[in-house]
């Protein structure tokens, strides 16, 4: 049932209000704050506590990406143990990107992957004739990128890398050294000569390369965090704190004065006669609501929350939406498509051993002529086994189900485990304007709001990438003679989601501009992942990072101009 408004009880206002407290919402609290403004930042979800968050963690069944953190009845989040309990999936194929409504964000369950974006990914139509060409190009965001690397702490090795040329500039700290596991598939890997055919163009054989992550995870200490101690099941949750997440910024905005207001689920936002933003509604789970008014409006609130924020806030001056004249809010929604297989050694290779999912992987298949014909091709060397959190109970599981006991039970358990071998790809995935997220009126959640309906389907372009991906993956195992090999079906990778408020010179086909301000409202900025017009196959973080750093900039300036 819709719950009827309260009265407001709460009014706060600042310079800027900031709607979401993660990665790009802290990191904006703290820039602004820096320039002498007052901020007041807002997350739907409560604040994590890392302790607790552990302890829920370890208790979990299923051991999930989100099953160390609350799932609040007043601000719900995706469960990857049921896709329909939050989102409503209209199909064709079900959507399944994770995140996180909690202070902090998404970045609590992240990989801490910290690669730039190639700069033909801000180039796709005119380097290769698909896709969209971003309104910004790759030097424009670059020295964005330093900055950011700076503040999170990226180790890497400048000499060998998985990312574009940085012509010499060095990363922050050492790199994480890659995993023996990651040597030993990427010794297999590089004795492979990958050629095929897709799309009616063959591609000549060319030797497969392989190399390390840059990480927002501490090789050192750094920033008062310590050194990474390689917890294998990190993915889901850094038990130490060794791994960058947006606590981090948000605990220094608050010593910069910034007020950070947990559990306000931002209903509505208002627009006065003269266009401008005037004001942001929310509810407080205990039943009152506020206001929070502020010169500068930014909407930080990631892929989903953030369009479902401006559908649901029609009104009699914005009919189709608040910042939708172009009705593109919502749409050319991204998540790319995951091609993972599995696989045994025929000689250990020790997974579960390293941090989080991924240590090294594959530099080939990431750039290239190939793009336009078929998607790019981002492959892990997996560290956590078949399984990160999970695999060696379930392999100890099946083996007795089978009715492996005693000694053997021992014996079989150690020797398949140790030689578990997983490459995970992940497939791009081009924008489509139908590919989108509406308010479904007709299913809400417990404060009464709109909950997100997800209508997605990927195409040739992607299936040609998929199946260029799984014969490069059969030829991996090939060259390890790697036994009990596995497909898992493509589906929809959790943990990227891009679009929905897309970045562009033309008011009639995007949402922001290059400064991520809206279109239709002078005062309003949209900073995160939802602005990309195209996502390419990195970790879409750290680009993420660097416009909001880049917007913070730009929105200190609008205030020195008066």
């Amino acid at each position: 049932m819709h719950h009827q408004s309260s009265a407001v009880v709460e009014t706060v206002s600042a310079d800027v209000v900031i709607i979401g407290a993660g990665v790009v919402g802290g990191l904006a609290a703290c820039a602004l704050a820096r320039h002498g403004h007052s901020v007041i930042l807002l997350d739907s979800g409560p604040r994590i506590d890392r302790v607790e968050a552990l302890e829920r963690f370890r208790a979990s069944p299923s051991k999930g990406a989100n099953a160390p953190y609350e799932n609040p009845w007043y601000a719900p989040q995706p469960d990857d143990t049921d896709l329909n309990n939050y989102y409503v999936q209209a199909g064709p194929v079900a959507f399944q990107g994770l995140y996180i409504r909690g202070v902090g964000g998404s970045s609590w369950h992240w990989t801490g992957h910290a690669e730039r974006h190639y700069p033909s990914d801000f180039r796709m139509k005119s380097t290769y004739g698909v896709g969209v060409d971003w309104p910004i190009t790759y030097n424009d965001v670059l020295p964005y990128y330093l900055r950011a690397e700076q503040e999170w702490g990226v180790s890497g090795d400048a000499s060998d890398y998985i990312g574009p040329n940085r012509h010499g500039e060095t990363f922050p700290l050492p790199k994480v050294p890659m995993s023996y596991s990651d040597l030993q598939m990427g010794a297999a890997a590089a004795t492979v000569d990958f050629g095929y055919e897709s799309g009616g163009v063959v591609f000549p054989p060319k030797k497969l390369e392989y190399g390390p992550y840059p990480h927002s995870r501490n090789s050192v200490p750094y920033d008062g965090r310590p050194q990474c101690c390689g917890n294998a099941s990190c993915r889901f949750l850094c038990p130490i704190a060794a791994k960058y997440d947006a606590s981090v910024h948000v605990t220094k905005a608050e010593l910069l004065g910034v007020r950070v207001l947990d559990k306000r689920v931002v209903t509505r936002v208002e627009v006065g006669s003269d266009g401008m933003v005037s004001g942001m509604r929310y509810k407080h789970p205990d039943g009152w609501e506020g206001r929070a008014i502020g010169r500068r409006y930014i909407l930080a609130a990631h892929a989903i929350e953030a369009p479902k924020l401006l559908l649901n806030s029609k009104g009699e001056r914005t009919p189709n939406g608040v910042a939708n004249t172009s009705d593109m809010v919502g749409r050319n929604l991204i998540g790319l498509i995951d091609v993972n297989s599995q696989a045994l050694s025929p000689t250990p290779t020790y997974p579960y051993r390293g941090p989080v999912s991924a240590t090294g992987g594959l530099k080939s298949l990431r750039d290239g002529e190939f793009r336009r014909v078929h998607g790019a091709i981002a492959t892990n060397f997996v560290n956590g086994g078949w399984n990160a959190t999970l695999g060696p109970a379930q392999r100890a599981q099946d083996l007795i189900s089978k009715g492996v006991f005693g000694e053997e039970l021992n014996r079989r358990l150690r020797h398949d485990t140790e030689r578990e071998v997983v490459l995970a790809s992940m497939v791009d995935v081009l924008p489509n304007p139908e590919n989108r997220i509406v308010p479904d009126e007709t299913m809400r959640d417990a404060l009464g709001i709109p909950r997100p309906k997800v209508s997605f389907r990927w195409d040739d372009y992607t299936e040609r990438g998929i199946q260029v991906a799984l014969k490069m993956h059969a030829e991996v195992f090939d060259a390890m003679k790697a036994t009990d090999r596995t497909t898992i079906p493509p589906e929809v990778e959790t943990a990227i989601i891009a679009g929905t408020t897309v970045m562009g010179n033309d008011p009639r086909t995007s949402v922001v501009d290059a400064s991520c301000c809206a279109h239709d409202h002078p005062n309003l900025y949209i900073i995160g992942t939802g602005v990309y017009p195209t996502t390419g196959i990195v970790s879409p973080s750290l680009t993420a990072a660097a416009l909001a750093l880049r917007a913070a900039d730009q929105i200190h300036a609008t205030f020195n101009q008066g």
